[in-house]
């Protein structure tokens, strides 16, 4: 049987900004969005009868049609036409329930997996389009890298990597409902907003010092005050040597910014000796 493997990589915000409430209930949102190297791992093996079947390596997942994975799997295969099956195998790696887009990032492997898989020939932009009606992350997932991502998360502009550094990933041992977060968010009447256009030359223009300065993530003035663990990972990471620590999408997730590999090392060490994260990683850029 024909069999393919894709790895699905998380994402951060190095900037977050929430515009407006829209009629429709979404948010209109400024950010930029950046890949790291963190992934989970998924194999998609043809079948011949028609179905799909999806096996998980973690308890805390449904394995059923409301993952995200098998409701992608469905969506392309109505829109194609598709009349055969699909066995798909989910090694997770990516912190649940973290605001990395781990479920967005799969879906989104599932779109690229199928389509290469059953030779569908459909290119980015169509894959876009079937994506955002799951999840409006799906679309960035899709292309990855870095991007400027507009509207509701859609509407995306490729930008320059941002220099290469080493970073500390730390999802505390809780569960953020993104959901309860933009509830939450009076948007209308917020006194901070980051300097997205302010990133963005600092990315263009490849200085860490200012990558690390424009950091800023408006959803933490909704979920730092639930979770006050997330301002200590932060300031744990800025006194073991961090440029800069941000909460990525609407958390619990923390992202710090080192130059040097063994500092941040120590620090992750530190993170897991003071108990305030179990799921900690040393990573990069992608």
């Amino acid at each position: 049987m024909k069999q393919i493997t894709k790895n699905a990589y998380a994402k951060i915000n190095l900037a977050l900004d929430v515009l407006r409430r829209r009629p429709d209930g979404y948010h209109d949102v400024k950010m930029i969005m950046q890949t790291v190297d963190i992934y989970d791992t998924l194999t998609f093996t043809a079948k011949e009868e028609p179905g799909i079947v999806l096996k998980v390596d973690n308890s805390e997942l449904s394995a059923g049609r409301d993952n995200l994975i098998c409701r992608a799997a469905e969506k392309l295969f109505t829109e194609s036409g598709v009349n055969k099956g699909v066995e798909i195998l989910l090694t997770k790696r990516i912190p649940i329930a973290a605001g990395m887009a781990g479920g967005s990032t799969d879906a989104a492997a599932t779109l690229h997996g199928l389509n290469e898989l059953f030779e569908l020939g459909h290119s980015l932009e169509e894959l876009q389009k079937i994506g955002v009606e799951l999840g409006a992350d799906i679309p960035y997932c899709l292309m990855g890298g870095t991007a400027l991502s507009e509207g509701i998360g859609e509407v995306l502009t490729r930008l320059p990597s941002p220099p290469q550094c080493t970073m500390v990933v730390a999802k505390p041992d809780i569960n953020v409902s993104t959901k309860f977060v933009y509830e939450n968010l009076h948007a209308d009447s917020l006194s901070y907003h980051p300097d997205i256009d302010g990133m963005i030359e600092a990315v263009t223009s490849g200085d860490l010092d200012k990558v690390a300065g424009k950091l800023g993530n408006v959803l933490e003035t909704v979920t730092v005050k639930e979770y006050p663990v997330i301002d200590e990972i932060k300031k744990l990471m800025k006194d073991e040597g961090a440029k800069n620590a941000l909460m990525s999408g609407s958390g619990p997730t923390v992202f710090g910014i080192f130059v040097n590999e063994k500092t941040a090392k120590d620090a992750a060490e530190q993170i897991r000796q003071r108990g305030l994260s179990k799921q900690v990683f040393v990573t990069k850029f992608v």
